[in-house]
């Protein structure tokens, strides 16, 4: 995480509201009306990549942030950010993370978000406003999303959900060849050759497979190691890697994974 620009808070806080479930932005909008003195809600993003966007054009003094979101997590999209508002989490996310939100003067909002907490909300935040720059606490650094990342349980999954048309999917993991990101999309790639959108980040998704058989081979892809077929030596420490997909697909790992390729497989 770089250097921030630092913004300056006016009355109302200018404020953004990101996401990714709809009615929880209109519950929180209803919520916030209460406060026509507190809040101007400036713009809304329903996944962390319309944030960061958002954010980085608009730059409000304050948002509330979804953490476990699509495309991108809100710590993924916080950590991209050059320009820093003040933040509020506003999620489902377990309690165990409370205290080390709230000792680092970071505001923490559990769903469904009651009257009587957000009003310590607005406190908290009239507090800050009120108090001198050398009263400030820093707001949070690269160490403390580290840590909460940390504390966060390892749920390990036996199968990948997908829509197609009107029907969910549950496809095992056993039968998946990799998974690759294009743009901001990623793509769960089956032995027979289909391909199916994911809901996933390849970061969360780096996190939830088991590792082995799951491997990162690069920025894009991971890869079913019990899926692959053939291993070459590529150039500066890259391997070029032939899956045992219906097409074959041909993958490149990247040159900070060469050692760990090399590791697993007695290379």
């Amino acid at each position: 995480m770089g250097k921030f620009s630092t913004p300056i808070f006016p009355t109302p806080f200018k404020t953004i509201l990101i996401d990714d479930e709809k009615l929880a932005i209109s519950r929180l909008e209803r919520l916030l009306a209460k406060y026509e003195n507190t809040f101007e809600i400036i713009g809304r993003a329903i996944n962390g990549d319309e944030g960061l966007s958002i954010v980085e054009t608009l730059r409000p003094d304050l948002i509330f942030l979804d953490i476990e979101m699509p495309v991108m997590t809100g710590f993924e999209m916080l950590s991209r950010l050059t320009y820093l508002p003040l933040v509020v989490f506003a999620t489902a996310y377990d309690e165990y993370a409370i205290k080390a939100f709230e000792e680092n003067s970071i505001d923490y909002l559990l769903k469904p978000i009651e009257t009587e907490r957000l009003d310590k909300t607005v406190q908290k935040l009239q507090n800050w406003q009120s108090a001198t720059n050398s009263e400030k606490p820093n707001q949070f650094d690269e160490n403390l999303i580290k840590m909460i990342e940390a504390m966060r349980p390892k749920k390990v999954i036996s199968s990948i959900s997908v829509k197609t048309g009107n029907k969910i999917l549950l496809i095992d993991l056993q039968d998946i060849s990799h998974f690759e990101a294009e743009d901001k999309y990623v793509f769960l790639v089956t032995l027979d050759g289909q391909k199916y959108l994911t809901n996933y980040t390849i970061g969360i998704l780096s996190e939830k497979l088991p590792n082995p058989p799951f491997m990162q081979i690069n920025r894009a892809n991971i890869v079913n190691t019990q899926r692959i077929k053939e291993i070459e030596k590529h150039f500066n420490g890259k391997y070029q890697i032939l899956m045992k997909d219906k097409v074959q697909t041909r993958l490149i790992s990247g040159g900070t994974f060469g050692d760990s390729i090399k590791e697993l497989f007695e290379l």
